[in-house]
């Protein structure tokens, strides 16, 4: 740590001696010098005058290294037991899904067998990795009813990509042209709106009702006056409101009569899983998070896995390459004539599909169907213990995510963002906050089926713990969390418009 400087040291400090080598000076005068960053971890030719014959420029130069191992060690373990992570704590980040992913998982992923593989091997010296990616497909064809996957999206919005670039694809075969509008729910994930427009087409926005529902009398107007000029519909279920949307058959039967598809954002499959097929609510294509409802490992950029599933209708034009098993033999097929191609290099994100059939596997049928149970009895006590204390977006039960706002405590001039850093100071991330942005002072909290009631009981508790203090008048306080850990509040705004990226001297 460059030109650190002893402000205080103890008497027995300053009166140490550092002898041998030719070099015999107190830390006083290697304080006066500026020279703390040269105590080096590497031996350096005996000198016989510090001031002029150190050589340290042309160690500088060298970029020889100035700390020890421990000292370096103990300086990154120190710093990592400050990052807090699921393996520490719990993340109720609504739609996020930040669940634990089971060591076993991590093992797997480990084998030889799928560690040490290389894409362009030989498929013969493969068949376990193609296997599995067979047995993958098939798993996410059950579990969804629908007739055909492709693993080669690399994540949740190369999905939606490869979903609707599926329908484009379909509908330029069959009618000679692309379709010119998609609707979307004004409480979709932005990468809803984002990946209609990156392939093409023009976004028709439906409102939310009062009740957190997709609005089905504005959506048999958008029919009425676009008809067959609409592509396509995308409908998160259950939507990102904790609802599940109640008028999904009627919407689909809507869509389908005008030739268009069903799309279903599948973020919150993790809701469903194991009870409700997809195919049966009338969805066409669908992507899945294999890192949020299979357990896989995300966040902090990736990596993530998006594989995708469609209806018989449209099984010819999804990407390649997919698996299959012929010739008694599992191989790669990318011959079909209507695809609408590659997407990604090679065949997508392979070690998390090992973990997401692991989980599977793991499960069983019945457990993934447990596990959305779980979920969804998680939130919904979340959600009752938590109503007197804060105002709660929309009434009645929820799926897995349960959707708060700050209206109780804005009497008191304290918003989300003062909440949120509140539970930083607790010792518990924050929840997901501002969104949906149809909802004003959002807090969305998703427990998921992964943590245990008393860690969920002690969620409630700090939440509730912050409502008094609100209500006791501990206003000032309020604002100033957090104050124990190592960075105080910051200006978000600046921090993200004006990041500083190189560390400084500490005198500055």
């Amino acid at each position: 740590m460059k030109n650190l400087v002893f402000k205080e040291m103890p008497k027995y400090v300053s009166e140490m001696k550092f002898e041998g080598r030719g070099l015999n000076f107190n830390v006083e005068l290697l304080n006066k010098r500026r020279l703390c960053k040269y105590i080096s971890g590497v031996d350096v030719e005996e000198v016989s005058d510090l001031s002029i014959n150190t050589g340290l420029p042309e160690r500088e130069e060298l970029d020889i290294p100035t700390h020890s191992e421990p000292e370096v060690i103990r300086h990154f373990t120190r710093l990592s037991q400050k990052n807090y992570s699921i393996d520490t704590g719990f993340y109720p980040l609504g739609s996020c899904t930040m669940k634990y992913n089971p060591r076993v998982n991590e093992l797997v992923a480990r084998l030889p067998g799928f560690s040490n593989i290389h894409p362009l091997q030989d498929e013969s010296t493969i068949q376990g990795a193609l296997e599995l990616m067979y047995e993958l497909q098939n798993w996410l064809k059950e579990l969804s009813g629908l007739a055909a996957i492709s693993l080669n999206p690399a994540a949740g919005a190369h999905g939606e990509y490869a979903g609707i670039r599926t329908i484009k694809q379909a509908h330029l075969f069959k009618e000679g042209k692309a379709r010119k509008y998609i609707i979307i729910p004004d409480s979709a994930h932005g990468t809803n709106p984002a990946t209609a427009a990156s392939c093409g087409y023009e976004i028709i926005m439906v409102q939310t009702t009062s009740a957190g529902y997709c609005d089905l009398p504005e959506i048999k107007k958008i029919i009425a006056n676009y008809g067959q000029e609409i592509a396509a519909i995308m409908l998160t279920n259950p939507n990102t409101c904790g609802k599940f949307e109640k008028d999904i058959i009627e919407i689909a039967d809507l869509i389908h009569s005008v030739g268009a598809y069903f799309y279903c954002d599948g973020a919150n499959f993790n809701a469903i899983v194991g009870n409700i097929k997809p195919a049966d609510l009338g969805i066409d294509v669908m992507h899945f998070n294999l890192h949020k409802t299979f357990s896989t490992p995300h966040g902090g950029g990736g990596p993530g896995c998006g594989p995708i599933a469609v209806c018989r209708e449209l099984q010819q034009f999804l990407p390649v390459p997919f698996a299959d098993f012929r010739n008694n033999k599992y191989e790669l097929v990318s011959d079909s004539k209507d695809s609408l191609g590659q997407l990604k290099n090679f065949y997508g994100q392979f070690t998390l599909m090992v973990r997401a059939l692991s989980y599977m596997l793991s499960n069983g049928k019945n457990g993934l169907s447990q596990v959305a149970k779980d979920a969804v009895l998680s939130a919904n006590y979340i959600q009752k213990s938590l109503e007197p204390y804060y105002h709660l977006a929309y009434s009645g039960f929820c799926m897995h995510e349960c959707l708060f706002t700050d209206k109780k405590q804005k009497k008191y001039d304290i918003s989300t963002i003062d909440i949120a850093k509140s539970l930083v100071e607790y010792g518990f991330h924050p929840m997901t906050m501002y969104f949906p942005l149809t909802v004003s002072g959002a807090m969305l909290i998703e427990p998921t089926e992964t943590e245990t009631k008393e860690t969920i009981d002690k969620f409630i508790e700090t939440m509730i713990y912050i409502a008094k203090k609100v209500k006791n008048g501990d206003i000032e306080e309020i604002k100033s969390f957090p104050i124990s850990t190592p960075r105080r509040r910051l200006d978000e705004t600046q921090a993200a418009r004006k990041p500083i990226l190189t560390w400084y001297n500490i005198e500055n």
